[in-house]
């Protein structure tokens, strides 16, 4: 019984939070129009190689000693590893918010390191706890699921809100970062088009932090709903 109203509630949180932040085809197609405008991405175009961008923005947070390496024609994310102190950027060469991107993953770069390896060695764990007790409740090994459950939905609750701390800070500050790179760049963009890219951001900004956050969100309810349902049947 526990496990049905756990199950319904994830469900049901997950309607009502669609429904209150917006999560619809429209702005999900505003998000995407917006990026993939020719007329925004030529812009930037201007601007020195990503790799470049990287180095002078970590100059400007004073952390020069990441290491950096620019991904493949497939690689698609961009991101820092907190272990090996990287930041992998990706095949972002014309897309008009590769600064603001690179921008990001440079801030998560000075961020406490105790969060940042509490959400790497924690993450882990919880994806291998997940699995485990999937794969044991699938074949009917779990005596006490409810206290599994419990322990995933803790779990998911602490790594939602440090993730959601990390992601949400340097979102928020790679609009400014990015804006104060390209405003030591005028010898390269003018004030009119940078100002240009900072309204443009701002409108993905606003949407994107919120699907963001219930996208984690959502991923976290998405393994509890799962597991309840697999323990259920």
């Amino acid at each position: 019984m526990e496990l049905i109203s756990i199950l319904v509630m994830c469900i049901i949180i997950l309607i009502v939070l669609t429904i209150l932040l917006g999560v619809n085809r429209k702005n999900i197609f505003f998000i995407r129009q917006i990026g993939e405008d020719e007329s925004l991405n030529e812009i930037t175009n201007c601007l020195p190689e990503n790799k470049e961008i990287c180095k002078e923005i970590l100059s400007i947070l004073k952390n020069e000693n990441v290491n950096i390496k620019v991904g493949d024609e497939n690689k698609q994310a961009s991101l820092y590893i907190v272990s090996s102190n990287t930041i992998f950027i990706a095949n972002i060469k014309n897309t008009f918010t590769r600064v603001q991107t690179i921008a990001h993953e440079c801030i998560h770069s000075i961020q406490d390191k105790r969060l940042l390896w509490f959400n790497f060695i924690v993450s882990n764990i919880y994806l291998l706890y997940f699995a485990s007790i999937t794969i044991l409740s699938l074949f009917n090994k779990l005596a006490m699921p409810n206290l599994y459950v419990i322990i995933l939905i803790m779990m998911s609750v602490l790594l939602f809100f440090i993730r959601s701390y990390l992601e949400t800070d340097a979102m928020i500050k790679a609009r400014f970062l990015a804006k104060e790179y390209m405003e030591r760049n005028l010898d390269k963009i003018n004030q009119e088009n940078i100002d240009t890219i900072v309204e443009n951001l701002d409108k993905l900004n606003n949407i994107g932090v919120k699907f963001y956050n219930f996208t984690l969100l959502a991923k976290y309810l998405v393994k509890v709903i799962i597991f309840c349902v697999i323990a259920i049947i």
